[in-house]
């Protein structure tokens, strides 16, 4: 009886101790699995970093005298490459797109800024990247979701604290800076909108005679 006993107290710690350890490299495998996702949004995110000097010295060629808004890109892209915690990418990102917004809205006083081939080159690098970061940001929140989830539903929630791990920040954005920052810029000369093809398109006399 007592062999017994003994018997199912040890498969009963083994089977407690396969737990623990599918467990634990679960939760390992979900960490970095957020890991991985941050760095692929942290690669983004230098890529817009690094476009942004050279797309402001563009603008200051044309409107040199924009100081203020060339000095809030500036620190709006500093405060980015200083953040050390989601929370503070995520306000940094916030900023940075509002500063971008301004610039581009000095842009379009500017047509022969507009018609930079420089301009729009980088124009459309920036605008490729944040789509790309929309994208990496929203892979990031879900393996983040899936890993917050696994720490903090049972059986996880008895033993992740035990463990080390620890409920990880989602990379939030507000509202206006879910899209990318892009300006429309179709008026350009030798550019005229479908729109207002159309109209002229419909008044043109058909062939023959006219009524007098």
């Amino acid at each position: 009886m007592g062999s017994a006993v003994a018997v199912i107290a040890l498969i009963v710690a083994v089977v407690l101790v396969l737990i623990l350890i599918g467990l634990f490299n679960r939760f390992v495998r979900l960490r970095n699995r957020a890991d991985n996702a941050w760095a692929q949004v942290d690669l983004q995110l230098r890529r817009r970093y690094d476009l942004i000097p050279n797309l402001v010295e563009t603008v200051k060629g044309y409107a040199a005298h924009e100081r203020e808004v060339f000095e809030r890109v500036a620190q709006a892209r500093s405060a980015g490459i200083a953040a050390r915690t989601v929370a503070e990418q995520g306000q940094a990102e916030n900023g940075l797109t509002a500063a971008l917004r301004q610039l581009f809205a000095v842009a379009e006083a500017y047509p022969q800024l507009r018609a930079n081939e420089s301009f729009r080159d980088l124009e459309q690098q920036l605008s490729d990247t944040e789509q790309q970061i929309l994208i990496a940001r929203q892979i990031y929140n879900d393996t983040v979701l899936a890993y917050n989830n696994a720490i903090q539903t049972f059986p996880g929630v008895l033993l992740a604290g035990s463990f080390g791990f620890s409920a990880r920040d989602y990379l939030e954005v507000e509202e206006a800076s879910r899209a990318p920052v892009r300006v429309d810029f179709g008026d350009l000369p030798g550019r005229q909108p479908a729109a207002e093809q159309a109209p002229a398109a419909e008044q043109t006399p058909p062939p023959g005679p006219q009524p007098t």
